[in-house]
């Protein structure tokens, strides 16, 4: 700035060495002229600089952090933790990075990761960083895993709520309890109201059963019971929209609901001896639900166990449990009870989500599994189930 003005200061004529690049050179014509011009050069700096006051320092500060991207300096102080939220951008970490102090400006931090190609493998989750970093520290620090703060959980896919607080409350060391207290209010951890609406006329039971997507979560130091269950009923809420799940059930299962689809989800889940039978058996228990199956009931034993887990029983096998156990008139999951359960039954996966979505045509209404890879036959009379059930009697299964 202060070189655009004139200031009597030359570049030196050719020839001359030994001076410094700014040395004063007396113009001709005497000194008057070029004393009043410095003169009134460093007059008008002075004002700029000084007699304008603070206003002249504030803009010039302004115009300098244009040019200049405000930086700290060097690997910084201390240490603090910072969470990169999942599906942040980099425009994202560099406010998360600003709010805690770790980078000056999100400049810097945009800058340096635009200079590092390998920034794009910065990944959501807690990391220890420091204090008053410049941005290309800040830029490193997150690229080295020993900084990622790692507490992972893996919730493998048709686990009840009941297992998966007990696998949470390990992993955490948060009481059971406050999972339990926690999932009492689905809709508090995000679960819209719309998803328990039913098309079959049966009275509507709020659960987070079934919204506790099965994945690998890294839980943030500090969460609490109901922080980490919205992560999960959020992953379920990704997921399911971007399988477009409650629109498409709507439009292709003929009156049947998303919350229903999700229930017949979770029955394919627990029944499915391999994925590729997923499909198969929520056709199964779309038929004999809403089709033309005698007692348009399930009469599948894990609803059963559902119901024993849920009031702090040991699960059976089909084989241990009693005729009284089969059909409990106090169980509101009882294998008898005409049409769709109250809720589902555990939390299932994307590819049960499918099947439950987009089963594959058919009239089936028993199954029974014929190999040791869980693979059943399926059969549209009891007829041909009863020869099926002879083929997995000669392979060893039942």
């Amino acid at each position: 700035m202060i070189d655009d003005l004139d200031l009597g200061f030359d570049e030196p004529e050719r020839g001359e060495k030994g001076r410094h690049r700014r040395g004063f050179r007396k113009r001709k014509g005497g000194s008057g002229g070029g004393r009043g011009k410095t003169f009134l050069a460093l007059l008008m700096a002075l004002l700029l600089l000084g007699g304008i006051g603070g206003g002249a320092f504030y803009g010039f500060d302004r115009i300098q952090n244009y040019f200049v991207t405000p930086d700290y300096d060097g690997s910084g102080s201390g240490e603090i933790t910072v969470e990169i939220k999942n599906g942040a951008l980099i425009a994202d970490m560099a406010d998360a990075l600003v709010a805690a102090d770790v980078v000056k400006s999100q400049k810097a931090f945009i800058e340096a990761a635009e200079a590092n190609s390998r920034s794009k493998n910065i990944q959501p989750g807690t990391y220890k960083l420091r204090k008053q970093m410049s941005g290309a520290s800040a830029v490193t620090a997150m690229l080295d895993l020993k900084n990622k703060i790692v507490n992972g959980l893996t919730i493998p896919e048709g686990r009840t709520s009941f297992n998966i607080y007990k696998l949470l409350s390990e992993k955490t060391k948060i009481p059971v309890k406050d999972f339990q207290a926690a999932a009492k209010d689905p809709e508090g951890l995000g679960v819209p109201d719309w998803w328990f609406k039913r098309a079959d006329g049966k009275k509507s039971v709020k659960s987070v059963e079934g919204f506790l997507f099965p994945d690998t979560y890294e839980i943030p130091p500090k969460s609490t019971a109901e922080s980490i269950l919205k992560l999960m009923v959020n992953r379920f809420l990704s997921v399911s929209g971007e399988m477009k799940f409650a629109d498409r059930v709507q439009e292709e299962r003929g009156g049947v609901s998303p919350y229903e689809a999700l229930i017949v989800a979770s029955l394919a889940q627990a029944e499915a001896g391999n994925k590729d039978d997923l499909g198969k058996v929520a056709r199964v228990a779309y038929n004999r639900a809403y089709g033309e199956f005698p007692c348009n009931c399930l009469e599948m034993d894990v609803t059963v166990n559902y119901y024993l887990e849920s009031i702090g029983k040991p699960t059976k096998s089909s084989k241990q449990m009693t005729a009284a156990e089969l059909d409990d008139p106090k169980n509101p999951y009882n294998r008898k009870l005409r049409g769709m359960i109250p809720t589902p039954i555990n939390n299932p996966g994307k590819q049960a989500l499918e099947g439950a979505m987009d089963p594959p045509t058919g009239k089936w209404l028993y199954f029974v599994a014929i190999d040791d890879k869980g693979h059943s036959a399926f059969a549209e009379t009891y007829e041909q189930h009863q020869r099926n059930e002879n083929k997995a009697r000669e392979a060893g299964i039942i």
